[in-house]
């Protein structure tokens, strides 16, 4: 018994891989001093395939199925120790297993700001960040340049490697998708395309497979975004001073309210003396306003009351009016009521 035990523990008759949720990769069928059956079983499951190795050198590679080793299965046996006869006879090699199946979630991103050329801003630095997802393609290239003979390589193993790929290939990207800066966020996919197409030779280069890879976020350091806010709140007030000076004053409510709250004098100060002048501005605007549209009432008032006023005065008067209207004092209604009562005066 203890004879039949001893060689149940030498000779392999069934090979195969049960593989665990754990991102495992690639995993080296335990071989010890066993050796395999001649005729043995090698099964290999959907979302696997299986290589085998034979003095250093991959003899051949297996998908999903179920295999005899023979010399029929792999051709390269005939060539082994005691086998020039084909007689049965046990031999050793190595088989490594690789799963196939899609590695999703994968994280990527720019720990620091990147620095690319865009075409509105010049050179500017950004962050961006999303994931990935690849699957194995060719493990025999994967087996010769990555994983080699190691008993497990996991998605782990690799994450360091496959993250400076794409950090390498971002601005390269960038720059082919030929999209500025404040498109990128609204044209997430496109860039996301472009990006991808730049990284599948290097992902095939390993014998992997990018399946697929998203752009989460696009966004400038704190620094630069400050800036950009400014550049857009004045894109949007445009030439319109009183807009400018609404949008300022609505900029240093916040600091006023944080400097009142937590009894800061310089900041409070600032916004106080931002938040007088912009009074004083409005007041005065105010009083001119109030002025002109007095005068202007004055002068019709005059042009009304006077009995019998000659044709240049009320012509005078119109013209008058006439710039006051276009000066926007005088309101297209209040114009032509003026100019109907002065009208009448004349009859």
């Amino acid at each position: 018994m203890a004879l039949m035990d001893f060689i149940k523990k030498q000779f392999i008759d069934i090979i195969q891989w049960t593989e665990e949720d754990d991102g495992t990769l690639a995993w080296r069928f335990p071989m010890a001093d066993m050796e395999i059956q001649y005729g043995a079983s090698l099964t290999v499951r959907e979302s696997q395939m299986a290589v085998f190795v034979n003095e250093g050198k991959v003899a051949d590679v297996f998908g999903p199925g179920m295999y005899k080793l023979t010399t029929q299965t792999i051709p390269v046996l005939t060539y082994l120790k005691n086998w020039d006869k084909l007689f049965e006879s046990p031999f050793k090699s190595e088989v490594y297993f690789f799963s196939t199946r899609q590695q999703v979630d994968q994280k990527w991103g720019t720990p620091q700001p990147v620095t690319i050329r865009d075409k509105d801003f010049g050179a500017i630095r950004l962050r961006a960040f999303g994931n990935y997802s690849f699957r194995i393609a060719d493990p025999k290239l994967f087996h010769t340049e990555i994983s080699g003979t190691r008993a497990s390589y996991g998605a782990a193993d690799l994450d360091g490697q496959l993250r400076g790929l794409v950090l390498q290939h971002l601005s390269d990207a960038i720059a082919q998708s030929g999209i500025p800066f404040l498109d990128l966020a609204a044209n997430q996919i496109e860039f996301a395309k472009a990006l991808s197409a730049e990284l599948s030779p290097a992902f095939a280069a390993i014998g992997l497979k990018l399946e697929g890879l998203t752009v989460q976020s696009v966004s400038l350091p704190e620094e630069l975004q400050k800036v950009l806010d400014q550049k857009i709140g004045m894109g949007m007030v445009g030439n319109d001073m009183g807009k400018f000076m609404q949008y300022q004053t609505a900029q240093a409510i916040p600091k006023l309210a944080e400097g009142v709250g937590t009894g800061g004098g310089g900041i409070a100060g600032d916004a106080m003396g931002l938040g007088a002048g912009m009074a004083m501005g409005q007041v005065l605007a105010q009083n001119l306003q109030q002025g002109l549209q007095g005068s202007a009432t004055q002068a019709s008032a005059a042009a009304t009351t006077q009995a019998g006023v000659k044709p240049d005065d009320v012509m005078s008067t119109l013209e008058k009016l006439g710039e006051l209207k276009a000066k926007g004092i005088l309101t297209d209604e209040e114009f032509s009521a003026k100019k109907a009562e002065l009208l009448k005066k004349l009859v």
